[in-house]
């Protein structure tokens, strides 16, 4: 894999916006496409600090810390599994296209380029629709839209889940398209829908009849009812104009679920709606209404329509009340700077997983998922997360001390930052959380007496 020092900046720039050539763009082998996503990472971050600071200087509360940072922990969350196994959407691209391939379309033709774009743009549509009106899907495709937030970070905001139902929508292309194209436009496609996840660009003009765009999207991350299943599109909006499930936007939209889940907390983010569907599937009669809430909609109920029924949607007007408990400024400000210390370690562990040992990789991983959780139970007030973190850091210090010892990391940790500098760190951050406890403790006793 590339790392970003690697990639120019107007190449990695001129990506997110699908403004690239076939020539630049064209492989033979699946082996040679870069993972254009992960080393898009830098650019993600980079959109989504300037576009707080904008917030944050303009005061309009777009961008808020907890849930930008609730947003980028789950689209870290997303791409973990692929640091130990090869994805099931191109393994499953390739099996399909080596035994059934009925033409073999040339790698390097612009006609095939362009034949493939506009094949994932309309797989990619009806997976999205199908994610809204099949329950067992929406479990997954429900967290992109757990966010009360629409920015830049709330683009990252995806299912770890969601790749083992989307899969199946482009496998018809494997009869016709060689796999490198395929996984090309699957990554562009993917970088293309990051830009306009913003509030801050209105309109397009004669673009929005063709393009998906801020305003398009906007509509389709709304709860207002007149938002609700609308606008699937990926790239081009043309196929919801084709297939009728278009909107225009036009009154203010508010963000976020009908029913708001009100944490911070990624487990419960990517997971919660999973055993809610389980408990709906137990609690219902009769193994045909079972089926029903399975495979209809979200709102489906006994004698409902199949994707439920609009008037149930609870009528919502802007402005409204957003999650957020009250944390002092100091805790923010810890966990922006330990969220930047995994990020940081993400991306390493990204660029170099192929040199890591196995043992690392999965400590790694347990690292990452670990650290997030306790950031959103830290974000979301409760103490439990100021236990879970002294453990953190506690067994970061642990860890980095047996990974050193048996050089299960090779040259990550030699590259990043000192074994010495990390303890220190760790320490620090510890020591600041078992002093709160403390005061805590002492303030209650003092209560009491």
């Amino acid at each position: 894999m590339t790392s970003f020092r690697k990639v120019p900046f107007t190449s990695g720039l001129r990506r997110m916006f699908y403004v690239v050539t076939p020539n630049e763009t064209s492989f033979e082998f699946v082996e040679d496409v870069p993972i254009y996503t992960n080393e898009a990472v830098p650019f993600f971050t980079m959109f989504v600090l300037i576009e707080g600071f904008i917030s944050m200087y303009k005061k309009d509360g777009i961008s808020r810390l907890n849930d930008s940072i609730t947003s980028m922990s789950a689209g870290m969350f997303s791409r973990l599994p692929s640091l130990l196994l090869r994805t099931i959407t191109i393994t499953s691209y390739v099996w399909v296209y080596e035994q059934y391939n009925l033409i073999k379309l040339p790698w390097d033709s612009a006609w095939t380029w362009w034949l493939c774009f506009l094949g994932v743009d309309f797989g990619y549509y009806w997976f999205h629709r199908m994610a809204h009106e099949v329950n067992f899907m929406w479990a997954a495709h429900q967290v992109h839209h757990s966010s009360e937030d629409y920015n830049f970070s709330t683009a990252l905001r995806q299912s770890v889940l969601q790749i083992y139902t989307s899969w199946v929508f482009y496998l018809p292309l494997a009869l016709f398209i060689p796999p490198s194209v395929f996984l090309v436009h699957m990554e562009l496609n993917i970088l293309y829908q990051f830009w306009i996840h913003t509030q801050y660009i209105k309109s397009l003009g004669p673009l929005e009849y063709i393009l998906n765009t801020p305003s398009h999207h906007r509509v389709h991350h709304g709860r207002n009812p007149y938002c609700i299943d609308k606008n699937y599109a990926g790239t081009l909006i043309i196929w919801d104009r084709l297939f009728g499930t278009f909107k225009a936007e036009n009154e203010e939209v508010v963000y976020g679920l009908t029913h708001n889940i009100n944490t911070f907390e990624p487990f419960s983010v990517q997971f919660g709606y999973v055993g809610y569907l389980l408990h709906r599937i137990s609690t219902t009669g009769g193994m045909l209404n079972k089926m029903g809430v399975l495979f209809c909609g979200p709102g489906w109920l006994p004698g409902k329509p199949r994707t439920g029924d609009i008037e149930d949607i609870p009528k919502v007007k802007a402005p409204v009340n957003r999650y957020g408990p009250h944390v002092n400024f100091w805790i923010n400000i810890y966990v922006a700077i330990h969220f930047l210390v995994e990020l940081y370690v993400y991306q390493e562990v990204l660029a170099r997983k192929e040199g890591l040992s196995q043992t690392a990789v999965i400590l790694s991983l347990t690292y990452i998922g670990m650290s997030l959780t306790c950031f959103g139970q830290i974000l979301d007030g409760k103490l439990s997360g100021v236990y879970f973190e002294i453990v953190r850091c506690l067994g970061c210090i642990l860890c980095e001390i047996i990974l050193h010892q048996f050089e299960c990391y090779g040259s990550l940790v030699k590259q990043s930052v000192g074994i010495f500098l990390l303890g220190i760190f760790f320490t620090l951050s510890a020591s600041i959380w078992i002093v709160v406890l403390f005061k805590q403790q002492s303030r209650a006793k003092a209560k009491m007496n």
